[in-house]
């Protein structure tokens, strides 16, 4: 018997493709031709090449093209032109950077570029100035040049990322780094967690809601008066958030969820994807036990299809199981953080966002 497996295709990242169109265009610049493939090197060393979708030469700049592929992986910037133009600076001897259209600029301190410059991060940096670098050895040139990266319609992706949240105003960010985009890997979700974090605490905000879906988002700002910067959008991923927080710590933060996700955290998974993940609904029974709950309710909760329905059983049994679940999550929870000095209460809504559970921690 033969098994059969697939294999996702690994795409590229905004910051390689960024650096191969700026080394295709700073070779035409001072060779007056486009090398086409163009060949980079990652930051593990690796070598690959990339196809220009356009290019343009005048006397003083040269703009080159390159089309996103994320591979296999759901990115919203997969097929997103990525275009570098690179222009002499006779003012200066250095690689400067600027945000092209549909690049985003910073402006919030906590990311690791600084307020005022263009959202392109520190490794796409150093690939695109390594890259143009190289050439201008081989041809014997001194560097003075100046990289805008644009990315059409990147303004109108964005909206679809957390840079509106991040304070990275009028487009996307070049990210990356490992020049690779391993498909389904989620890191970029974390990563934006990660900064999320990093830029409340930058902001010595003293309270912050993670929150694993816009109904509960909505229901945290609602009830705390929360700005959407104190919003973590922490999704499936509550072991990232969790973990980062632990070396990050901020004051005092929120844990905002639906009934099955929150009971997942409850039984000890640090992962809610449903698909790495279940609700374990002998959990919940014995849980209504301990609540004192008759034997038929704990049949009914046994023989339920979803966490929604033993939500509604409670409900209608008056058993305050969601404060229970919302208890056990939050001592999962403060045994990941490890006595971080965080402050952590769980809260737990259902559909409409009303609050049905609660775990305090102040």
């Amino acid at each position: 018997m033969s098994e059969t497996k697939t294999h996702l295709r690994r795409g590229w990242t905004t910051g390689a493709c960024a650096t191969a169109a700026a080394k295709a265009a700073f070779t035409a610049l001072i060779t007056g031709r486009f090398p086409d493939p163009v060949e980079i090197t990652l930051p593990k060393g690796q070598r690959v090449s990339f196809s220009l979708a356009k290019e343009q030469l005048t006397e003083t700049s040269a703009m080159a093209a390159v089309i996103k592929d994320a591979g296999d992986d759901p990115d919203v910037t997969h097929g997103a032109l990525i275009v570098v133009t690179v222009s002499i600076d006779k003012s200066s001897s250095v690689i400067s950077f600027r945000s092209g259209n549909g690049v985003g600029t910073v402006t919030k301190i906590g990311l690791p570029i600084g307020v005022g410059e263009p959202a392109i991060n520190p490794v796409p940096r150093e690939m695109i100035k390594n890259a143009i670098l190289e050439v201008a050895k081989a041809n014997g040139k001194k560097v003075g040049v100046i990289v805008e990266v644009s990315i059409p319609g990147g303004e109108e992706i964005a909206q679809k990322t957390w840079n509106p949240r991040l304070g990275i105003v009028g487009g996307l960010s070049i990210l990356g780094t490992t020049g690779v985009v391993i498909p389904f890997s989620c890191s970029a979700w974390i990563h934006s967690i990660h900064r999320g974090i990093d830029v409340a605490r930058a902001a010595d905000v003293p309270h912050v809601g993670a929150c694993t879906g816009s109904i509960s988002e909505t229901a945290v700002r609602q009830k705390y008066g929360l700005p959407e910067s104190s919003i973590l959008d922490m999704g499936d991923f509550v072991g990232g958030t969790l973990k980062y927080l632990r070396r990050h710590p901020i004051p005092r933060v929120t844990i905002g969820g639906g009934f099955g996700k929150i009971s997942k955290l409850g039984q000890g998974h640090l992962d809610l994807h449903s698909g790495r993940s279940q609700v374990d609904l002998g959990w919940l029974a014995k849980l209504a036990a301990c609540a004192s709950a008759s034997d038929e309710v704990i049949d009914q909760i046994y023989a339920a299809n979803t966490a929604m329905e033993v939500l509604g059983i409670a409900s209608q049994n008056k058993l305050h199981l969601a404060d229970l679940v919302a208890n056990e999550a939050r001592v999962i929870a403060l045994d990941v953080l490890s006595r971080a000095p965080v402050a952590v209460e769980v809260l737990i809504f259902d559909r409409s966002g009303q609050l049905v559970g609660a775990a305090n921690g102040w």
